[in-house]
């Protein structure tokens, strides 16, 4: 299961994550190995929205580590922006709403989110400890749910319009907010 480490979104520095880190019982080993530095990554995803850094997630795509930043703008909105831990490129932003009844969410809105829990859960039994709505970089929106099943955690994002699961990661660690 995924190690949360609380820090206030205020604090949420490189330094205060490598802090973080360092403070944690995670297990040598456990994490992959990546050929970027964190730094570089939230460099590049400060690059892409500026803001403040509310949450860091480390997960793997298709046996690829990422980092993922939850980025509050200036401007009130929320970015979810993943970095490439390989190469240190920004591979998908996201824009996160707060509810399925925002209006870019909503328009696009075919499968309620008890639809969706159905669908994400019965992929992964187990308990759902978060869930985001989310723009995606083609307008799509996305319910993207976090669960706990078999002692790790899973992010399962479900196609708001066609119920598809769109991703299935393992998200390894977690800094900042839930």
């Amino acid at each position: 299961m995924k190690t949360l480490i609380a820090i206030p979104a205020a604090l949420l520095t490189t330094a205060a994550i490598t802090a973080a880190l360092v403070a944690q019982p995670i297990q040598a080993g456990t994490l992959p190995k990546t050929k970027v530095s964190l730094e570089r990554c939230l460099s590049a995803a400060l690059q892409a929205h500026a803001g403040n850094v509310v949450k860091l997630e480390m997960k793997t795509e298709k046996g690829v580590p990422v980092y993922e930043f939850d980025i509050e703008s200036s401007d009130g909105r929320a970015w979810d922006i993943e970095c490439d831990a390989a190469s240190g490129k920004i591979v998908e932003i996201e824009e996160e709403v707060k509810s399925a009844a925002a209006p870019a969410f909503a328009a696009k809105l075919k499968v309620n989110e008890e639809q969706a829990r159905q669908i994400a859960l019965k992929r992964h039994p187990g308990e759902i400890v978060e869930v985001e709505y989310e723009i995606e970089p083609d307008g799509k929106a996305s319910y993207e749910f976090d669960i706990v099943a078999g002692g790790k955690e899973r992010k399962v994002e479900v196609d708001a319009t066609s119920g598809e699961i769109v991703e299935d990661n393992e998200e390894l660690y977690q800094i900042g907010k839930e």
